[in-house]
């Protein structure tokens, strides 16, 4: 299981440091060089965000047996 967590990404971290990314690359003061390095790692880091939400989802559709729209429709009623 220690080995499962230390490849899962943090997600927030990993949102956190795309967000700096995205502020590099628009402030524009970047070399093409770095650009290109920087647009690399924003890559991963968003696929690596997305895997993180794919597995908190099927994780969240296993707890609720599948059942999500179930889910919704109780919190509408409250």
């Amino acid at each position: 299981m220690n080995a499962e967590k230390k490849r899962q990404p943090n997600l927030e971290k990993s949102l956190g440091d795309l967000e700096k990314i995205v502020e590099q690359l628009e402030d524009g003061d970047l070399s093409l060089e770095q650009a290109l390095k920087q647009f690399e790692k924003g890559i991963k880091l968003s696929r690596d965000c997305q895997t993180a939400l794919q597995a908190a989802e099927q994780r969240v559709q296993l707890l609720t047996g599948g059942k999500l729209e179930d889910f919704d429709s109780e919190t509408e009623d409250q």
